[in-house]
């Protein structure tokens, strides 16, 4: 089976319940498109845990793309060399707006790692995917974190940016690819419709059901479009 979970924001134990809830084994494929760090208490615990999985595919969200960016610069080496340009104003500003926007328990945990282990997080980073374009049973599906941008149904997927796919969220009142159904997270369903249960919106569905807002985390069924909670 495929299966799409998105939003888990450091909830470890969420996770984990859910892939025993849906019977996850090697056999089956998973996505997950974005923003595994911030706001819950156990980021990089969840990211170890991912590290070891490889049938499951991580796409770019917005929280990772920030948590990456200053994390790969603090885990610089600061010399005599660099110490007055390496941290400059703008990457120090990224770090305290991280902070602000829920990266104090993904900081926490990832000072707390050996060099090595830091080095191996950044790298899994590094193999996060923009977006997804699959088939499954004979459905075609396209996953993004968040939307896609200045959508023109002419533009080819190749052509949006990762700030287009992650920043601004999706139109539920809007349709977008004619042959396919979106998948998307970033948007908490609490905030579409009140419902912490994933939103069908024309050919889009919505499954960021608030984990870390006392919501609930959702899995979509790919294969089946069973939907699953914890």
């Amino acid at each position: 089976m495929t299966y799409a979970i998105s939003d888990i924001h450091g909830e470890y134990e969420k996770l984990l319940k859910m892939l025993e809830k849906i019977s996850f084994s090697s056999k089956d494929t998973l996505y997950i498109l974005g923003d595994s760090v911030d706001r819950g208490q156990r980021p990089i615990d969840l990211i170890r845990y991912l590290m070891t999985l490889p049938n499951v595919f991580h796409l770019w969200g917005n929280h990772d793309i920030m948590a990456y960016s200053v994390l790969r610069h603090l885990s610089v080496e600061i010399t005599e060399e660099n110490a007055e340009t390496h941290l400059d104003p703008e990457i120090l500003n990224m770090y305290f707006d991280w902070l602000l926007d829920g990266g104090g328990t993904t900081s926490s945990q990832f000072t707390r790692l050996s060099s090595e282990e830091r080095e191996w997080a950044l790298e899994y980073f590094e193999e996060f995917l923009p977006y997804e374009d699959i088939t499954v049973n004979g459905r075609r599906f396209i996953l993004a974190h968040a939307s896609f941008d200045n959508f023109s149904p002419d533009r080819e997927l190749d052509s949006y940016t990762l700030d287009e796919l992650t920043a601004a969220p999706l139109d539920p009142e809007k349709e977008y690819f004619d042959a396919a159904l979106v998948i998307v997270g970033h948007t908490p369903t609490l905030s579409i419709n009140g419902k912490a249960e994933i939103y069908k919106g024309n050919n889009s569905l919505f499954i960021d059901c608030g984990a870390a807002f006392g919501g609930r985390l959702a899995c979509l069924c790919l294969d089946t479009l069973e939907e699953f909670y914890i």
